[in-house]
């Protein structure tokens, strides 16, 4: 579990409200990342269910998508709890040697997912 979740959160909070027209609320007691007015593409756990872990969670396209990710690097992608049903997938932001800008591109073409067909039209992010 990361000894300091407030910087994994701080660096998380910073790629998701980056991306037009994202907001952050609280959701089941967590930050979660949506569009106003839309859809969730993010969300952040430290320790949500007792597991130790401290991760974003994102969207892919589907379940392909999803199995395929945590087949190519399970240390790094896993199912979430009540979300992986959906097509969503974890990824753990406590690694020594953590690719920040694998997580920002990951919450990036999560939020691509969400977004309205106006957003994208107007050039996205």
């Amino acid at each position: 579990m990361s000894p300091d979740p407030e910087a994994a959160l701080a660096r998380v909070r910073a790629y998701c409200l980056a991306l037009p027209e994202a907001e952050e609320k609280i959701s089941h007691g967590a930050p979660g990342f949506l569009i106003a007015g839309g859809k969730f593409f993010a969300y952040f756990w430290h320790n949500h269910h007792n597991d130790g872990e401290t991760v974003a969670i994102v969207r892919t396209t589907g379940h392909d998508e999803q199995q395929m990710l945590i087949e190519s690097d399970p240390a790094f992608y896993y199912a979430p709890p009540y979300l992986a049903p959906f097509g969503w997938v974890a990824m753990r932001l406590d690694g020594a040697d953590l690719d920040w800008d694998r997580v920002g591109d990951r919450i990036a073409a999560s939020w691509e997912l969400a977004a309205p067909e106006r957003l994208l039209e107007a050039g996205g992010r």
